[in-house]
């Protein structure tokens, strides 16, 4: 698809379809930021590992798009619904969004999705996500803490640089505090890159390293539950890869965020 520097299309300040407001913007890079979207009245509750969808009127059409809630369900009334997104370069929602003051009028509706924590699960918690993947992990780290009933957890992020490691302050500052019982492992799957320089983490896709990652933390079959979110072609490895290091498929549980087979226009797949 052909792509585009600027977004010509006129977003509507005030449709009789708003029912929420952009209440804050924080940029991780360029092409990556973090968005907080609260409802006008009451917060609609949600499990942490759902989904909300947001959308703006441009040329007299709703544009919207799901995203995982990386916040807490106890702070959606005061702070609204966290997601993090990746600036897609074509004309879509996201260069809608980007276009957007804090402040602006949209519309959001849900939560829809199954990607849910099993109540009481004492088992390991293996994390797998790439990119922005990461956000149903957030929230339901976040959420179990503040409920008291932290979970032992092994989070895995890959990326193509270690600027776009999402939270990465957070999560290396919760693995120092023993009450989170948190692992965090970062990789980047471009270490010759000079955006790099100086990475001494982790190095290969998630898939390339997870056989590594299970290794290094003791996360045996039949004591460890997986989540994996994110590319689909890196969900089907890294399944394949617990499938051989004898993980049932029943204790793996998927959250593809594009259809297999349909690459995100304008995403790079490293």
């Amino acid at each position: 698809m052909t792509q585009h520097h600027e977004d010509p299309r006129v977003i509507e300040t005030d449709a009789e379809a708003y029912n929420a407001t952009l209440v804050r913007r924080e940029d991780l890079t360029h092409d990556l930021a973090y968005f907080w979207v609260r409802f006008d009245g009451e917060a609609t509750p949600f499990e942490p590992g759902q989904y909300m969808t947001t959308g703006v009127v441009t040329d007299g059409k709703m544009l919207q798009r799901p995203y995982s809630v990386a916040s807490a369900p106890l702070v959606a009334n005061s702070e609204g619904y966290e997601l993090f997104v990746r600036h897609v370069p074509v004309i879509r929602f996201t260069t809608a969004l980007w276009r957007l003051p804090v402040g602006h009028r949209m519309r959001m509706i849900g939560p829809k999705g199954k990607f849910m924590l099993e109540p009481d699960d004492d088992r390991t918690h293996l994390y797998v996500s790439t990119g922005t993947g990461i956000a149903p992990f957030i929230s339901m780290i976040r959420e179990t803490m503040a409920q008291g009933h932290a979970r032992r957890t092994v989070l895995l992020n890959g990326c193509s640089f270690s600027d776009e490691l999402g939270y990465r302050r957070e999560l290396e500052a919760w693995e120092q505090d023993p009450a989170y019982r948190l692992r965090y492992v970062p990789t980047i799957s471009r270490p010759a890159d000079p955006r790099n320089a100086g990475w001494a983490g982790h190095v290969g896709r998630a898939e390339q390293v997870i056989t590594d990652v299970c290794r290094e933390h003791g996360l045996r079959p039949d004591r460890t539950v997986v989540y994996i979110c994110g590319n689909p072609d890196m969900i089907l490895n890294v399944e394949r890869a617990l499938m051989d290091r004898g993980f049932p498929e029943f204790h793996v549980k998927k959250e593809l965020y594009w259809p297999k087979g349909k690459a995100q226009a304008g995403v790079p797949a490293g």
